[in-house]
């Protein structure tokens, strides 16, 4: 064990990095062609990258070499063992290896070799949000706490390091009448408790990891389909082609509707970005609108046109209506355009509507475009919730849709959408109910029953959010892949003038099926063992209650550039509906709360940008504190920042989210060892596009400062990084730092 006055033994991540590998390993995770992420549990916004956090978690637990001059005398022993680490973080942080047990048992041995203690620390993350940081401390073996004030990203942790290890090896009670001896039910922790399996009874790998809770989740899940199709099954009727034959629906695809502001003409019309269905090679798809005069005020409709190119050449949907940036549209009838005001005036005063544009069916290997009858537009219209969100937006949730008279989380969805959600947000308390009975069957008892119900439930209502975030109004329609997109492309919901609304009873997407049997994938990927430990609650970050040291390790909010309480809030109204009962704490507030929230949004300073910015400067400075108080002395704290932040002033463009953070952590006495540029986003994605978004990621590296440290002027601060500097960018080098990343990477040495 260290003594106390012992100099802590510096850390590989103080030293040196291999950078390229972390980068080009983070920027993969983020490509969706990787199939199901442990991320798709539940949707979070600017998540780390899993390969970062493994890489800068394993980083932070070992020695560098040069500490430990007995083994490697020399500077090229020394950067020998460097180079055998780096290997090592180059094979943890593959996409591939996320799950390779042998690889990461070797992780943690290395980590062991240089602990002073009993047992390795456990590792908290102060700012958990959507999880990346304690399930990558889980997967190195390391006992993860997870901490934040927002109930949404407390129950996202929850089940990603909570629940599935006190499950682990579980198998599915819905499977209980056909379990072979294989399969078990009580062969491994019922709420921590291994009871030992009846006589002749294999059970060591018949579900590994969360593959049991996977399926009980999936079986339920059908089960909820199979009711609300019951329920709900007129809702969503079958197209009829040509043939007189019919097909099951995909999607709708829907346009908002005002009338014309000529008085000659008032027709319904149209707000309309794209006429395109499909801009597949051989498959192109478009609608053209035809107007029929003889109508008082005239009528809009639309025929599909296909195009295959047999023919030799294309052919091309027309003009849209729309003619500007905004809210500007042509009136398809006569011809005269709608000024943005006059499309805001209707629809605040509840005049805008919505029409139906065509209808996606699935046919044999392609889709197939129909065009829109009255009895599919008559079947939303006729639709009655008996529930719905009447919760104000708010901050980033409300954007612009105000403008155009949506106020509420209701006004974001269709009657039938608001009818389906609710139906599937009820079955989530059946289903529980149903699990609950079969647990007791397969041998829990009373209370153990209750809690697994409550898991399953929990990713059952996880579902619901998926499905939720397919199924509104602000959801379009891309042509480019014939599918449906989901909200929260850009961290805000924006207005969307077409939009589609999936079949929720089809396996499509946006489907009830199809998100179910996704996130059930990425239950699987998550393969915890019953020995893993993770608590997530729900505590703000400057009183945290923590009884031992632990790591710390975290990625705190970005000034003012992400309204994490705003954004969730789409997603806790459909939780609270559905989870309220299992989790009254979590969601006792109508509400994610806000007022505490970490940002400086100056709205809620009634529009004050200085007020804002001193409560996110005090609130900064006292979690840095008590990350103080609560680090273990023999490691440095790692924080992830957003670099690409910044505000443009008089004097030009300045970062004033980075001059915070890192005044923060000067004056509550920490000092930067160490700066790695972590580059994670894809450039191209849309929130990236022409702007200065979050594309990379800065990760401090930060000790305590000595409290006999000397102060010094610049003139001898100058002279000592003249001294300093060059050992430290030799160091760099080694590191395999690439030149652009040299800037940032220099500071903390």
């Amino acid at each position: 064990m260290q003594q106390s006055n012992e100099k802590p033994r510096k850390k590989l991540i103080e030293v040196a990095l291999p950078l390229k590998a972390i980068n080009a390993a983070s920027a993969h995770e983020k490509y969706p062609g990787i199939g199901a992420h442990p991320r798709s549990i539940h949707h979070w916004w600017a998540r780390r990258p899993l390969a970062a956090c493994r890489a800068v978690l394993f980083a932070q637990m070992v020695d560098d070499p040069g500490e430990h001059p007995e083994l490697w005398p020399t500077e090229e022993l020394q950067q020998a063992e460097r180079e055998r680490l780096f290997g090592l973080i180059e094979e943890l942080v593959q996409w591939e290896n996320i799950n390779n047990t042998e690889l990461l048992a070797k992780a943690n041995a290395e980590m062991r070799r240089w602990v002073m203690e009993e047992r390795l620390p456990a590792v908290l993350d102060p700012f958990a949000g959507g999880g990346a940081i304690p399930l990558s401390a889980q997967q190195l073996g390391l006992e993860a706490h997870a901490s934040d004030l927002n109930p949404v990203a407390v129950l996202i942790n929850k089940a990603m390091i909570e629940i599935p290890p006190k499950w682990a090896g579980q198998p599915p009670v819905s499977e209980q009448q056909t379990l072979t001896t294989d399969h078990w039910p009580g062969a491994t922790g019922l709420a921590g408790d291994v009871r030992p399996p009846p006589p002749h009874t294999n059970v060591l790998f018949a579900w590994p990891g969360a593959t049991g809770l996977a399926a009980d989740v999936r079986h339920y899940g059908k089960w909820m389909r199979t009711e609300a199709y019951k329920r709900i099954g007129h809702l969503y009727p079958k197209a009829k082609l040509s043939d007189g034959s019919e097909v099951a629906v995909m999607a709708w695809w829907w346009a908002r509707t005002v009338p014309c502001p000529n008085p000659a003409c008032r027709a319904a019309m149209p707000l309309v970005s794209s006429f395109w269905l499909s801009k597949k090679k051989n498959r192109r798809a478009w609608i053209e609108p035809e107007v029929d005069r003889g109508l008082d005020p005239p009528q809009i409709r639309f025929r599909v046109q296909e195009d295959t190119g047999t023919r030799g050449m294309q052919g091309a949907a027309p003009d849209p209506p729309k003619v500007a940036r905004g809210a500007k549209f042509r009136c398809l009838a006569c011809g005269n355009v709608a000024p943005d005001g006059h499309i805001k005036a209707e629809g605040v005063a509840g005049r805008m509507g919505a029409q139906l544009l065509a209808i996606v069916a699935e046919g044999a290997r392609r889709r197939i475009y129909l065009a829109p009858t009255r009895e599919h537009e008559r079947v939303v219209l006729d639709a009655r919730p008996q529930w719905k969100p009447d919760n104000d937006l708010i901050g980033k949730c409300r954007d612009q849709l105000p403008l155009y008279g949506m106020d509420t989380f209701a006004d974001l969805f269709t009657s039938r959408q608001l009818v389906a959600l609710t139906t599937f947000s009820g079955l989530v308390g059946e289903a529980r109910q149903r699990v609950i009975a079969d647990a007791q069957m397969a041998g829990f008892d009373a209370v153990s029953a209750r809690e697994y119900a409550d898991a399953v439930a929990t990713y059952l209502a996880f579902v619901l959010d998926r499905v939720a975030r397919f199924n509104n109004t602000t959801c379009p329609w891309v042509p480019s892949n014939e599918k449906i997109m989901h909200s929260f492309a850009r961290q805000a919901i924006p207005m969307v003038w077409d939009y589609a609304e999936a079949n929720i009873l089809q396996a499509t997407v946006g489907g009830w099926e199809t998100c179910l049997d996704y996130q059930m994938s990425c239950l699987e990927k998550l393969n915890p063992s019953v020995h893993d430990k993770g608590t997530a609650v729900q505590s703000d970050a400057t009183r945290l209650m923590q009884d031992h040291p632990v790591i710390v390790s975290t990625d705190p909010p970005y000034y003012d550039n992400i309204a994490y309480a705003d954004l969730s809030d789409f997603f806790y109204v459909w939780l609270r509906r559905s989870l309220g009962h299992i989790y009254p704490d979590l969601f006792s507030t109508l509400l994610v709360p806000k007022a505490e929230e970490l940002v400086a949004t100056p709205y809620r300073f009634d529009g004050d940008k200085q007020k804002a910015r001193e409560f996110f400067e005090d609130g900064l400075f006292r979690a840095f504190a008590r990350m103080r108080e609560v680090a273990h002395p023999n490691y440095p704290l790692t924080i992830y920042y957003a670099y690409k932040q910044t505000e443009s002033t008089k004097d030009g463009a300045t970062s004033t989210g980075w001059e915070t953070m890192l005044e923060g952590l000067v004056r509550t006495g920490f000092q930067v060892s160490g700066t790695w540029p972590v580059r994670s986003e894809q450039s191209e994605r849309i929130v990236a596009a022409g702007t200065n978004a979050l594309a990379s990621s800065i990760v401090l590296v930060c000790r305590p400062r000595p409290a006999d440290a000397p102060r010094t002027g610049r003139r001898r601060f100058l002279r000592a990084l003249r001294t300093e500097l060059p050992a430290a960018l030799h160091h760099l080098q080694q590191g395999h730092i690439a030149p652009v990343d040299m800037n940032q990477a220099v500071i903390g040495p």
